[in-house]
């Protein structure tokens, strides 16, 4: 496992849990707005974390940890990911991952393994404009397609998410996306917010009021639809 950033207490990352959040390096898309771009476009700049010194420390946070997160980059990259989430299980911790939904096939097995107990991924847009979204011009929807199904017809518990920009996301996404999404889960729209380490800064968020009535499209689709960072 390639990790490259730890938190060790967040209340924030895996909700209604204490837990903490493992950052992995390396990513297939290039995001604009990426918050962590040094986790994407050039990883081996940050020192990798013991893997022995990371379960060391949540061994000894037994009871007052009680969830981990795995993030990135693109965790399903990581070859060992399974095997990783198994020796976090064995201490007692549920695990959030946080994924894109470029892996299908990888997500499939860590659900069908019972190695997840929360999924967030993202949907970076309507598939019409994915490509620009995800910084890869033409970028085929299928496999992001494919890992919604598999979290909207399966039994783990998800969310999807969507960071929203002024320069990427207009009212008619979010049309497009209720038409795709349609359904009962839980969707988040995410104000934008410039960590200062972003892909391209030039990007920027809307304004709240504007951010709220996205929100308020998309429930026509999905009602449990929610603003978080406002």
């Amino acid at each position: 496992m390639n990790i490259k950033g730890i938190q060790k207490l967040t209340l924030l990352d895996y909700p209604g849990r204490v837990a903490c959040t493992l950052f992995t390096g390396g990513c297939n898309f290039r995001c604009p707005f990426c918050h962590n771009s040094m986790l994407v476009i050039d990883p081996e700049k940050n020192l990798s974390h013991d893997i022995g010194e990371i379960m060391s420390y949540l061994e000894r946070r037994r009871g007052v940890l009680d969830g981990v997160a795995i993030t990135g980059g693109e965790p399903l990259l990581q070859p060992d990911i399974a095997d990783f989430i198994r020796d976090i299980r064995a201490l007692g911790y549920p695990v959030k991952l946080d994924t894109n939904g470029s892996r299908p096939r990888v997500l499939s097995e860590l659900i069908q393994g019972g190695l997840v107990d929360y999924v967030a991924m993202d949907i970076k847009n309507s598939r019409e404009k994915y490509g620009v979204t995800v910084g890869i011009p033409d970028y085929d929807t299928s496999a992001v397609e494919e890992s919604a199904r598999l979290l909207m017809q399966g039994d783990v518990e998800f969310e999807f998410r969507t960071t929203v920009t002024r320069q990427l996301h207009e009212a008619d996404d979010f049309v497009k996306i209720g038409e795709w999404l349609c359904g009962d889960e839980r969707f988040y729209l995410q104000q934008f917010k410039d960590s200062g380490s972003l892909i391209d800064s030039a990007v920027s968020g809307w304004d709240d009021e504007t951010l709220r009535s996205f929100g308020e499209i998309l429930k026509k689709y999905i009602p449990h639809t929610d603003i978080r960072g406002i």
